[in-house]
């Protein structure tokens, strides 16, 4: 298709010189629909859906593995992330618009299911963290980019009044996603600061936190119709997924201290549940331990095949 560029100094003359090129080629880019995939009617699928999620540089998390600037550079990013979504099985992308219009611009997106990043405003180490603003799409943007469904993260911390907040607009963003009949992927935690204010959230990941999480998370908006759940794997899996009816992706969350074998079963073990449909992963495939891009999401790939 004409329009695209070859190289990232190509992409910064596009934006100087004609940025309505973005909106032209979200147009007429060729899709693939999330129900094509779980039909398996699309290439290479088989009812679960591959997703390569890079979301994260927006929030300040910039880390991944041991190192600390991993997603520092834009370039280097993109580079894994166009070789991530090479892979044959792949289906997707999740992303924030400066990284989904660098791939869409760079011909990355074409045939690919693309959700869209929505809520980025709770920075990583902020005072304000669970004050999780939407500061990036909302629903009208995601439906006139032709993309798929918008995800949201909805940390939940029963001690922290600004958490209230944050679920009023998760429940708004539900109903406007439905609304325009595109997906709404909300993933919920049970959060708290153990340490007091100022230091780090932590997520709970007992399996009686996740079933608590999921109960409040599916019953945000004003219908659930086109509510997806995308959660963590924990033990007991076969427990926690019974507390819900919604389809479910599982997150692959960062890497750090965790050894990939063990991170690959505790997929496995989610994914043989039957509401789960598919694995959104995003440091642990683009920055492996091996540093092999391609080997690490074909891996992935295969296991949920």
């Amino acid at each position: 298709m004409s329009g695209f560029v070859s190289t990232y100094g190509d992409i910064t003359r596009v934006r100087v010189e004609d940025p309505g090129r973005f909106a032209r080629l979200a147009a007429v880019r060729r899709r693939r629909t999330v129900a094509d995939v779980m039909a398996g009617a699309a290439p290479s699928s088989s009812g679960t859906m591959m997703i390569i999620a890079a979301d994260h540089p927006a929030r300040g998390a910039l880390g991944a593995g041991p190192r600390p600037d991993a997603m520092a550079s834009r370039t280097e990013m993109l580079d894994r992330m166009r070789e991530a979504l090479a892979v044959p099985g792949v289906d997707g992308v999740l992303g924030t618009a400066d990284v989904l219009e660098d791939l869409l611009l760079l011909g990355a997106l074409e045939d690919k299911i693309v959700f869209a990043s929505m809520n980025r405003g709770g920075l990583q180490g902020s005072s304000w963290e669970l004050d999780d603003r939407f500061t990036a799409y909302d629903a009208a943007s995601i439906a006139a980019a032709g993309f798929d469904g918008g995800k949201m993260l909805t940390r939940i911390d029963l001690g922290d009044d600004r958490t209230a907040r944050t679920l009023e607009a998760s429940a708004r963003a539900v109903t406007d996603l439905a609304r325009h009949e595109l997906i709404a992927m909300v993933e919920p935690f049970m959060s708290s600061r153990p340490g007091g204010p100022g230091t780090p959230v932590v997520n709970d990941l007992s399996p009686e936190a996740v079933i608590r999480s999921i109960h409040i998370a599916q019953g945000l908006g004003a219908t659930s119709a086109y509510t997806w759940l995308k959660l963590p794997a924990v033990a007991e899996m076969e427990r926690v997924m019974d507390a819900t009816t919604l389809p479910a992706v599982i997150l692959g969350g960062d890497p750090v201290g965790k050894d990939p074998d063990t991170v690959r079963a505790s997929w496995q073990a989610a994914l043989a549940r039957p509401n789960v449909r598919g694995l959104v992963v995003g440091r642990t495939l683009l920055y492996p331990h091996h540093d092999d891009v391609t080997a690490a999401v074909s891996a992935a790939v295969e296991m949920i095949r």
